[in-house]
């Protein structure tokens, strides 16, 4: 649990701190012991919100236009222009012959929520504008079904890191610290926790470890301890769809043991937004209820829907590949000793690099090099509680195009000069 005798920001620092303490600044691989995942660190709530992308000189409009002139990038984001999407989800819904919905209500956008709670092995599905208002609705109908408040979390979740309090805030939940920072929340720890569970909130992957994921028997062992100490096991699933080359089982396989699920169709599928909750169909009853009490009924939900729609079966067909190409292009960027990469070897298409510099700095060399060779090679820089070091979030997906691995690791290594 967060110690009472620290402030949020105090404990969030400290864990920061202890996680940082363990990187290894400069080589290619991180020492881990046998059995526990590689150790990633935030230097504090500000660092963990997201990482700066500006550079002095540059608006964001120009840097958007300038990662949008490159060739390839090293992270995820839209390549168009703003109106690019919208036409073409007008194009697709006029295609399809659909009609819109009013507040949710209507065949297109239920059987889309069909559509996805069938996949991932559940009863029914709720489409909801974002992933905060989803999770937050999911955890506020276990307390007040079993009366216990306590949620248990690893200290990266993003119910910590990026909601403002929003879950003891808005429903009085009392957050449970499980883990160390520098793993996945693992059976164990559910077991040998002294606070009494009501829920447990678990993140696949871990973004913050760089995307991290728990082996199948452990993820297995974790189901089974919620079970035991009659605690609800939710996912949070907002890179869910870039788990499963590494479990190599469908997704209702992955899903099978949680008692709700939810997933993201932004971040990998590429969507304007939304997310989704699913579960049993008196749950989603519940979510439903949650949804208009936070203000999520939408006039219109079919631009969101159709947007995830018309792009789900292409991205999670493409995911199999991203994370084949993230392994060599990982060990690629590897082989310059001033760069670690975390975790190596990589499990997702997802993963998180280590250097020496300062981010104003390097920013700016990321910039020339996107002028100069067309290479986007990061989002941003964040600093590390290591003084000197810090850490970039670099994922492949489609922006990556057919630039080799060798390329695209020189253009990397360019942020710190001829080695």
């Amino acid at each position: 649990m967060f110690h009472r005798n620290l402030s949020r920001g105090e404990f969030l620092a400290l864990t920061g701190l202890l996680a940082g303490s363990s990187l290894v600044p400069r080589t290619g691989s991180a020492a881990t012991p046998k059995g526990v995942p590689a150790s990633v660190g935030a230097s504090d709530k500000g660092a963990a919100r997201a990482q700066p992308s500006g550079a002095p000189g540059l608006t964001g409009e120009q840097l958007g236009r300038l990662r949008r002139s490159c060739r390839s990038s090293l992270t995820l984001g839209s390549t168009e222009e703003a109106g690019d999407e919208l036409i073409k989800i007008g194009e697709w819904v006029k295609k399809q012959g659909l009609s819109s919905d009013v507040y949710g209500n209507g065949e297109f956008v239920q059987a889309f929520e069909k559509r996805v709670s069938g996949l991932l092995g559940f009863e029914d599905g709720c489409f909801m504008p974002t992933g905060t208002m989803a999770q937050l609705s999911v955890l506020r109908v276990y307390a007040d079904a079993s009366g216990n408040r306590n949620v248990g979390f690893h200290p990266s979740s993003h119910h910590v890191l990026h909601e403002d309090d929003s879950y003891a805030v808005l429903h009085g939940l009392r957050a449970v610290q499980l883990s160390p920072w520098n793993r996945p929340v693992l059976g164990g720890d559910v077991r040998e926790t002294r606070e009494p569970l009501g829920t447990v909130s678990v993140e696949l992957p871990v973004r913050w470890l760089g995307g991290q994921l728990q082996t199948w028997e452990q993820l297995e062992d974790l189901k089974r301890a919620c079970r035991e100490r009659g605690a609800k096991l939710h996912m949070d699933g907002a890179r869910l769809w870039e788990s499963q080359p590494f479990y190599g089982r469908s997704y209702a396989e992955i899903c099978r043991g949680f008692d709700s699920v939810y997933v993201s169709f932004y971040k990998m599928v590429g969507a304007l937004g939304g997310a989704m909750v699913v579960g049993g169909k008196d749950f989603i009853r519940d979510m439903r209820l949650w949804r208009h009490r936070h203000g999520g009924n939408v006039f219109h939900l079919m631009p969101y829907v159709a947007s995830a729609a018309m792009r789900l079966d292409d991205a999670l067909a493409r995911i199999p590949g991203y994370a084949q190409r993230a392994k060599t292009l990982t060990e690629a960027l590897a082989g310059d000793s001033r760069i670690t990469v975390l975790p190596r070897p990589v499990q997702t298409n997802l993963f998180r690099v280590f250097l020496r510099g300062e981010p104003a700095a390097l920013n700016a060399q990321r910039n020339r090099i996107a002028s100069e060779q067309g290479i986007w090679v990061a989002g941003g820089f964040s600093p590390t509680r290591v003084p000197g070091v810090v850490e970039t979030e670099l994922q492949v997906g489609p922006g990556l195009g057919d630039v080799s691995d060798a390329e695209l690791a020189r253009a990397f290594s360019g942020l710190l000069g001829p080695a």
